[in-house]
């Protein structure tokens, strides 16, 4: 049968990881379906060509790499968040309100958080987190036309609480939430010299820890939060200033990335009796804050594995509602409004990394002659014949006597018996034998352990322009896993296999992880690639943390980034192109100025003029590549011609 691209979409599992916001058309392209239809076959709605964007972009002269922001895949994930909660706070009799608050230190770009706002409908449904007094002061601007609640979480001084305080005069609910034991004396001072009643939060630590990555986030270790005593000590310190009604928000956090059910409810059962013990202590508490925590199913396989999740939003919210509504009822306190800080879960399927493959390098033979003659050494003959005889009844045995054989040859080498030529058949013959028997198991049900590595180390490596370290860098620093596969030619099998490096000059600048059902691969399916033509490969649900833990290894840069969207004929339109850094700019990020760099080039030019080792022309056209290549992308470009 010929391969079609429902073939690519069940061989890249796109359906689960993509929530039906991605799937590949009868084009071999994967497209964007912005409202999430891309589930179900009879799906309505805007689809987004993601090859052909990126054909437009480029003839607009936007340079690849390119991060694509889909921001209808933002306003789609509020929804998707506030419909859950709405279905289970009706399905439980719960009547206080929902409120998503959108923690912006998870992408602090500008258009991503006004996107997500706006799907408040300038109601206040959706709010913000922040983190430190930087985000508060970007919350403040964003929020200063709507009666939004401001959660003022992190570590603070005077000047971060006086601002948060008074942002109230603004119609704003700004939220301090404590998280050690001293702010409240800053909080306290503030109150007093500005005269103004602050809302005030606390932040447990509960007994029982999250679940993956992050579970230690939570527990008696945990860097942020109250324990039971100290939480004690707030109520009784504002209940002898009389202000223990301004203590209005429980709050707590498992940690990001939850791969389990079980973790959060048992949390909620801890945190709900916290709730309680503060309403019967007198607290005027009307907000429960479960923080962060909800995941993000990367490898679309449903599980407790760290790049996964064993459970739905809407089992998310039933756990959470259900547990609070039947607390409540028995305890018989009022309903607190239920705040959540989700931002994972709201930002990581809107972005896509687009990038072009620069070059490959594999271990296919090199064509030398297989032909030996008689004079060759013995190891060289019988690595020979070892390709011939290479078959389904003998394939283990033959791949120990390779390594065996290309061993010797190399002792041989090191000892000056083999010559370079024969020393590179050596190799030329090993590889051989490896292909012939890699063929073989890739038929087999049952592979033997010595040789089931054998896939990966006959991998070809696809050079991409883009650096893990700016783009992905959790797939460097903790092996978060991406979706990643080509952007076209999906209705093509793809005959390759391969793992994928960056363009940075360090040895862990690859990916060679890839996301699977029942395991972790190590290689990733791709095409060959077509000589004059370009090879897009994207990576896939990286819209949260990504843009803002990048690191400028090897002063590679911001990507451009653009914001798409549809226009009211359901037509992609793009809304914003955000350029990306320029060599210049990353420069002085480490204290490199254009105007010093020059200097400094041309002082070096006159004296090789002096010198008579460049002439004057040539001088000329130095400075000239010198100051365009300071105004151009980090990244590689492919250009016709050299700047004259």
């Amino acid at each position: 049968m010929s391969w079609t691209h429902r073939d690519s979409e069940q061989l890249y599992n796109v359906r689960n990881w993509g929530r039906g916001y991605f799937r590949i058309n009868a084009d071999g392209n994967v497209e964007c379906m912005p409202d999430g239809n891309a589930g179900d076959e009879g799906a309505v709605g805007p689809a987004i060509d993601l090859f052909d964007i990126i054909g437009a972009l480029k003839r607009r002269g936007v340079e690849l790499p390119i991060l694509l922001r889909f921001d209808g895949v933002l306003r789609s994930r509020v929804r998707e968040l506030s419909s859950a909660f709405a279905k289970a706070r009706e399905e439980f009799d719960y009547e206080s309100p929902y409120h998503c608050i959108y923690p912006i230190k998870v992408n602090q770009q500008r258009h991503v958080v006004e996107v997500i706002l706006g799907e408040g409908n300038g109601k206040g449904s959706v709010g913000l987190e922040v983190g430190s007094k930087p985000e508060l002061l970007a919350a403040l601007a964003l929020l200063s036309e709507r009666k939004s609640i401001v959660i003022c979480n992190g570590y603070k001084d005077r000047e971060y609480i006086e601002t948060a305080m008074l942002a109230s005069k603004l119609g704003l609910e700004p939220i301090i939430v404590i998280e050690k034991l001293t702010e409240l004396d800053l909080i306290l001072d503030a109150h007093e010299a500005l005269g103004i009643r602050p809302s005030i939060g606390v932040r447990t630590k509960l007994g029982g820890r999250g679940s993956g990555r992050w579970r230690d986030s939570s527990g008696d270790r945990s860097k942020f939060g109250l324990s039971m005593r100290e939480i004690v000590s707030v109520v009784e310190r504002l209940r002898e200033r009389d202000m223990l009604d301004c203590l209005q928000l429980l709050h707590f956090h498992l940690g990001s990335q939850l791969t389990q059910i079980r973790a959060l409810k048992t949390a909620l059962r801890e945190a709900v009796q916290t709730f309680v013990g503060l309403v019967r202590m007198g607290a005027a508490v009307k907000y429960f804050d479960v923080g962060g925590g909800l995941g993000i199913d990367y490898d679309g396989s449903r599980t407790n594995f760290d790049s996964s999740k064993n459970y739905s939003l809407q089992e998310y919210a039933n756990d959470m509602v259900y547990t609070l509504a039947e607390t409540c009822r028995e305890a018989e306190v009022p309903e607190p409004a239920i705040l959540t800080e989700s931002g994972r879960s709201l930002t990581a399927h809107h972005s896509v990394l687009v990038t072009e493959v620069l070059g490959t390098a594999n271990f296919d033979p090199l064509g030398l002659p297989q032909e030996l003659a008689e004079d060759d050494p013995d190891t060289l003959r019988d690595l020979g014949d070892l390709v011939d005889s290479v078959c389904l009844k003998n394939y283990q045995e033959c791949y120990h006597d390779a390594i065996a054989l290309r061993e010797q040859a190399l002792t041989l080498f090191q000892l000056g018996q083999l010559s370079l030529d024969q020393r590179a058949r050596a190799d030329d013959l090993y590889w051989r034998a490896c292909h012939k028997i890699n063929a073989i198991i890739r038929d087999l049900d049952y592979v033997p352990d010595d040789v089931s590595g054998l896939e990966r180390e006959l991998a070809d490596t696809f050079y991409l322009n883009f650096s893990v370290f700016q783009s992905i860098p959790d797939s460097w620093a903790i092996n978060q896993l991406f979706p990643a596969l080509p952007i076209h030619r999906n209705d093509e099998k793809p005959t390759r296999r391969g793992t994928l490096a960056d363009i940075t000059c360090d040895s862990d600048g690859k990916v060679d992880r890839f996301i699977d059902l029942r395991d972790v691969r190590r290689t990733l399916e791709l095409h060959e690639p077509v000589e004059g033509q370009p090879y897009y490969v994207g990576f896939f649900l990286v819209g949260a943390y990504q843009e803002i833990l990048g690191d400028m290894h090897n002063l590679f840069g911001d990507t451009n980034a653009v914001h798409i969207d549809v226009d009211r004929n359901d037509r992609p339109r793009i809304t914003h192109i955000v350029s990306g850094d320029r060599v210049d700019e990353v420069l002085s990020y480490v204290e490199y100025f254009e105007a010093d760099l020059l200097a400094r080039l041309r002082r070096s030019i006159e004296h090789a003029i002096d010198e008579d080792r460049i002439t004057y022309e040539e001088s000329a056209g130095l400075i000239r590549r010198y100051q365009s290549a300071l105004r151009s992308y980090t990244y590689l470009t492919r250009r016709e011609e050299e700047p004259s």
